[in-house]
């Protein structure tokens, strides 16, 4: 279940470009390292060495993956952006079934309503870490009418985590 936490959009972008920045420095070496290891043990002095030079950068986009999974995830200085991944990949679970959230509030579906309270915030975090406040203004007016429609119901409009079983429910009914 992804909750969303309160991140200070400079410090949220600062980490992610020391982090993508660490990951691209580790490719580059690892690509440069393998290639001409590949081209010295099984290259040939003045010949077409492509292939080995190819291999290396292949093994290298591996090595690296292995390592962003089993090593570099975990690790603090990769928590913003794993943050962001997270939070972007909790907003994508709600777009892919966006058409059917959208019936189900406008029949007054209290599941659907706290879906898309989430994804508005959700979003309008996303926003605000990415720097984008031009599209965060654009909306404001809807998100402020559904905040609005949730509070004439009675329902909780702080709602920072992502129940997996609002989508359930929001296709179930569809």
């Amino acid at each position: 279940m992804f909750e969303i936490k309160p991140w200070n959009p400079e410090t949220f972008r600062q980490q992610t470009r020391r982090s993508t920045l660490i990951i691209a420095v580790t490719f580059i070496a690892l690509a440069m390292a393998l290639s001409t290891l590949a081209v010295m043990v099984f290259g040939e002095p003045g010949g077409d060495n492509f292939r080995y030079n190819l291999g290396g950068v292949i093994a290298a986009v591996v090595v690296s993956a292995a390592l962003m999974k089993f090593k570099f995830w975990s690790q603090p200085w990769m928590a913003a952006a794993v943050y962001g991944w997270q939070l972007k990949r909790s907003l994508m679970s709600v777009t892919n079934v966006m058409h059917q959230v959208t019936d189900a509030v406008q029949a007054g579906n209290p599941s659907a309503m706290k879906l898309l309270r989430f994804y508005h915030l959700g979003l309008a975090q996303m926003h605000q870490l990415d720097g984008n406040t031009s599209s965060l203004s654009q909306m404001v007016h809807e998100m402020d009418q559904h905040k609005a429609n949730m509070e004439a119901q009675g329902l909780e409009t702080e709602q920072s985590r992502l129940n997996p079983e609002w989508i359930a429910v929001v296709k179930a009914k569809a």
